[in-house]
């Protein structure tokens, strides 16, 4: 048995604690499977310590796959090396790609792993394991990072969701955790969605929320339903959405920050998301795509890369100066890096064997490159990083215990994958 199959067997004890068989039972017991959304019996107090730390975590999302041979991991003068030159960042010795050089003047705030080795090498299946820690499965819909985050670290009953996407790609959701900690997604320009809305003048929406409240109370008198709870949860949650609109609107900011942030689509998205940030939220995804670049590579990251680059820089920034920054963390990553071969498109395909990621703020020491590939950028030189390793690093750089378990139906479930380990190296 290879070493990678025998630390994916779980032992004996893995498989159904006590506490799981008795929670099982009883639910059988009174008459039948009883629905579980995500809760072990102490997850709830678990979370409630979390929350205590306030912290947020916003997701830099590289649809597509950015190269690491574009930016962090440059292998100038090889075959595999590309069109791009080097230059200085302000760490010694450590160059990226000409493409970033506002980046290169926040390198003191970044660890930057670039010794990333994962598990799948397509496009769903990537997007899936980077947003979720682990590989798709038939039998169990994992939750993704935004909805762990939100569960153990977003404010209960607040007026702005807890998890809120702004023009990405991801699609796991909030998996067996149930739709109270499901993604809030809005688009490209941050815009609210239509149904977030009400087109009724507010005494007349009041009056319907009060009869919905009065029908709804009278089903649930003599009944337990799961599913009436939810719909309440999330009208509530609507409604309280109205007064907190003002939360996503930019427009008297965007002036005075848009030489910070970069005159971009991803500049707003990144502007927004420390609004909401400051707002409160918990976790925001921000996503640029297109950088699946099977063809004219470089042209690409050559359109891409910069004002990317610009309004990260600006985000690491603005956070560090509103005293932000130690409280949230910002990760960039995508789904997969790119081949160190150079294709006769001039293009660059899928690569999971030793690409790039980068983390910055709450918990991350920065001013620190971790791991190597080699001259070539085929393997990876030394520490290597998995998916199940970079998820466990970003839970506990939150304050969440990695280990910390939730049910799929009867199923315990880590947020971590079992076997994966916090790279303490990264961690102040």
């Amino acid at each position: 048995m290879s070493e990678r199959l025998r630390n994916s067997v779980c032992v004996p004890a893995e498989h159904l604690s006590r506490r799981t068989l008795l929670k099982g039972t009883l639910g059988t017991a009174a008459g039948g499977v009883v629905m579980n959304w995500g809760g072990l019996t102490d997850t709830a107090a678990y979370a409630e310590t979390a929350k205590k730390q306030q912290k947020h975590c916003i997701l830099l999302w590289m649809n597509g796959g950015a190269s690491q041979f574009e930016t962090f991991d440059m292998k100038v003068g090889r075959p595999t090396g590309g069109l791009f030159r080097p230059i200085n960042t302000n760490l010694p010795g450590v160059e990226v790609c000409e493409l970033m050089p506002k980046i290169a003047q926040q390198m003191d705030k970044l660890a930057v792993i670039r010794s990333m080795r994962t598990s799948e090498v397509d496009h769903p299946g990537g997007i899936y394991l980077m947003h979720t820690g682990y590989r798709p499965s038939a039998n169990v819909r994992f939750p993704e990072v935004g909805s762990i985050v939100a569960k153990y670290q977003g404010r209960e009953g607040s007026d702005l969701p807890n998890f809120i996407k702004v023009s990405s790609q991801g699609d796991a959701g909030a998996g067996f955790l149930g739709p109270k900690y499901h993604p809030f997604a809005i688009g490209s320009e941050g815009g609210l969605p239509p149904f977030s809305t009400s087109g009724m003048k507010p005494e007349d929406e009041t009056r319907r929320h009060e009869l919905r409240s009065f029908v709804e109370d009278r089903y649930l008198k003599d009944r337990n339903s799961e599913t009436a709870r939810m719909h309440r949860e999330s009208y509530e949650a609507a409604r309280r959405l109205q007064s907190a609109r003002q939360a996503f609107d930019i427009s008297g900011e965007w002036e005075k920050n848009r030489e910070l942030y970069g005159d971009s689509e991803f500049g707003r998205r990144c502007l927004l998301a420390r609004k909401l940030v400051e707002s409160g939220v918990a976790f925001i995804e921000v996503g640029q795509s297109s950088y699946d670049s099977h063809a004219d590579n470089f042209g690409w990251h050559k359109g891409l890369v910069p004002p990317m680059e610009h309004a990260w820089a600006g985000l690491l920034v603005d956070l560090q100066q509103r005293g932000l920054l130690d409280k949230t963390l910002v990760i960039w990553a995508g789904e997969i890096g790119r081949t160190p071969k150079i294709n006769n498109r001039a293009g660059r395909d899928h690569y999971v064997r030793c690409w790039s990621t980068a983390l910055a703020g709450c918990g991350i020491k920065g001013g620190i490159v971790y791991g190597s590939s080699d001259q070539d950028g085929v393997e990876v030189k030394d520490n290597p990083v998995t998916e199940g390793d970079f998820f466990a690093t970003i839970y506990q750089a939150l304050s969440i215990d990695p280990k910390q378990e939730n049910l799929a139906g009867v199923r315990p479930v880590p947020l971590a994958p079992f076997g994966s380990k916090v790279v303490s190296d990264l961690l102040t």
